[in-house]
């Protein structure tokens, strides 16, 4: 059977449709946000922005209500006193989810001391390898023997279709959190799903000229659905599926989480709910990868997309991941970032993401029968992967975006425990990091097939992280990271505009510190931030270039006192329960 070239992690956008390149549409499964209004100033510090400004009067609304300690009854009552109903409790977070009106969560706050914060119960949705199987060596660590054996990874999405050919027996467990029912009805999960760990049943035949085959093919799944038959979720739902996933650690070996989900950043990643769930996950030894997000293609405040880094990929702890295009060949030499894929730093926190980037544009993976994605996204011609075959597949199509490119890193992370299972997350994720591919395209273009509008990027820090995963050489990584050195917590970027210089800041126990080991030169490269510093850290190109100029004004839309998420990012609108979807078509 021959090693793919395999497309597993790709989903953009520009209409929901951009082309591929015999001039079928391609869909691209960008991420939904929650569109807030603008903060209206005055609210009360317990309650998040959004809440705030919704102006919903006596209207219902649910709520995650965070608590200094373990809620119980006396909890309850007090909500009840307001009109509050529960809905469910997420004892991971030390909250609980009420529908209670607008007007009185105010006054609830005043009266319970015990309350931490309150935000509302945010939507969640998809953020939605050929050459990309080869370009990160995938190749290399399967020519090794390394398939994920022994691990189970937790793929927290649409679902997954368990009767998919290629996922024949992956499958050890399954929770549904929407009232759905297990199966893949939207059809980004399964596509997810596939990337880590299909087998390649459907495309290895005698005909056959190319196998579409995850990173793990032997990879435990459980599957926990979050996302609805049209890929919508809740925040409270990921929050219970992650808080599932850490009970089911020790019975299935869940070593690892997928997030391929997310939404806007509407406070601290200290006090949202969703990264506070993320956090809780890490701290119980679980890897959690995260998707960075598709709002690259994001001029609207004139900042090229950075600062459009979503939650929980905003999260410090976890490894969030962006999408690169592989131009169709299987070299990476050539390889350059997709236009859509998100750039740090992260609103309001300034934490400098993504980690790491892998292959995400026109990844062709698993398709579930009769999904949503199924009967509008481009069906895969047989004849790409099989001799005289003249129709459609039923088994495999193309997506593109970040979605795709996260679950390739869950996988190398898989073939990493299989090989020494005593890794830690942070381990995992400083491994993966280091000893990322740093010799990338530095500038590149992409044009949009559909507007006819040209994207310039370059491979800075807030756009490629540490760089490109390559898989043979993490698993052959052998430097330590012992539990004293510290942990692997992404490092924040902070803006001096009397000398225009952009730094690294990490706190005393981060891995890269000042060590030798782990320092700044080794992880993220010579050349992948501007200015200087004490590290040595080279230009690359003027502030001009991207932050206009070096006074405060020109960087106020990511540095700036008057950075509101609510407002600058995330756009604004008179319904607190709308949502929205960023369409932008798929780089080529």
């Amino acid at each position: 059977m021959k090693r793919p070239k395999i497309d597993f992690g790709k989903t953009a956008w520009s209409t929901f449709w951009g082309s591929t390149k015999g001039g079928a549409a391609a869909l691209v499964c960008g991420m939904l946000f929650l569109v807030s209004t603008a903060f209206a100033g005055n609210g009360n510090r317990k309650v998040a922005e959004d809440l705030n400004a919704a102006n919903l009067g006596s209207q219902p609304v649910d709520v995650i209500v965070q608590y200094t300690t373990t809620p119980g009854s006396k909890h309850f009552h007090r909500a009840q006193g307001h009109g509050g109903q529960v809905r469910k409790q997420l004892g991971l977070v030390k909250a609980v989810v009420y529908s209670i009106p607008a007007d009185q969560v105010a006054s609830l706050v005043d009266e319970d001391s015990d309350i931490a914060y309150v935000s509302p119960d945010r939507p969640v949705a998809s953020s939605g390898y050929t050459d990309g199987f080869v370009a990160v060596n995938a190749d290399v660590a399967s020519s090794y023997g390394y398939d994920g054996t022994g691990v189970t990874v937790a793929i927290v999405d649409s679902g997954i279709s368990t009767t998919h050919p290629d996922l024949y027996g992956s499958v050890v467990y399954a929770q549904d959190f929407t009232g759905e029912g297990t199966n893949d009805y939207y059809g980004h999960g399964t596509h997810v799903a596939g990337i880590v760990a299909g087998n390649g049943s459907k495309s290895s035949c005698y005909s056959c000229f190319l196998t579409y085959m995850g990173i793990a093919p032997n990879v435990n799944l459980v599957n926990l659905k979050v996302l609805d038959h049209n890929g919508a979720g809740s925040d409270s739902n990921v929050i219970a599926a992650i808080q599932t996933a850490i009970s089911l650690k020790s019975t299935y070996n869940i070593r690892i989480i997928n997030l391929s989900l997310g939404r806007g950043i509407y406070e601290s990643y200290a006090t949202d709910p969703l990264t506070q769930a993320v956090e809780q996950a890490w701290k119980a030894g679980i890897f959690v990868v995260v998707a960075a997000g598709n709002y690259g293609r994001d001029n609207s405040n004139n900042n090229n997309g950075y600062g459009t880094i979503t939650s929980p990929g905003n999260d410090p702890y976890v490894i969030t991941v962006g999408a690169m295009r592989t131009m169709d060949t299987q070299t990476r030499t050539d390889d350059a970032i997709a236009s859509y894929s998100s750039k740090g730093p992260s609103i309001l926190d300034h934490v400098v993401k993504p980690d790491i980037v892998a292959p995400g544009n026109q990844t062709t993976s698993l398709l579930a029968a009769n999904s949503t994605l199924s009967t509008i996204a481009p069906p895969l011609p047989m004849s790409a992967y099989r001799y005289n075959a003249n129709w459609n597949s039923s088994y495999y199509f193309t997506l593109s975006g970040t979605s795709m490119a996260a679950p390739e890193v869950a996988g190398a992370a898989a073939l990493m425990l299989q090989k020494n299972s005593s890794l830690t997350p942070d381990q995992l994720k400083a491994r993966l990091m280091k000893s990322a591919y740093k010799n990338l395209v530095q500038f590149s273009t992409a044009t949009d097939p559909v507007t006819g509008i040209t994207y310039n990027e370059q491979a800075d820090i807030f756009t490629v992280g540490a760089g490109y995963l390559d898989i043979a050489a993490a698993l052959n990584n052998t430097d330590s990271a012992s539990f004293t050195v510290g942990v692997a917590n992404s490092p924040t970027a902070s803006f001096d505009p009397l000398t225009g210089q952009v730094t690294l800041v990490n706190g005393s126990s981060v891995l890269w510190g000042n060590s030798v080991l782990w320092g700044n030169s080794v992880v993220w490269g010579t050349s992948v931030i501007w200015g200087s510093n004490t590290l040595g850290q080279s230009v690359l190109w003027g502030n001009s270039v991207i932050w206009g100029s070096s006074t405060t004004q020109g960087f106020s839309v990511l540095w700036g006192n008057s950075c509101s998420p609510t407002s600058v990012i995330w756009g604004a609108n008179t319904s607190a329960g709308s949502s929205m979807s960023v369409l932008a078509g798929g780089d080529q």
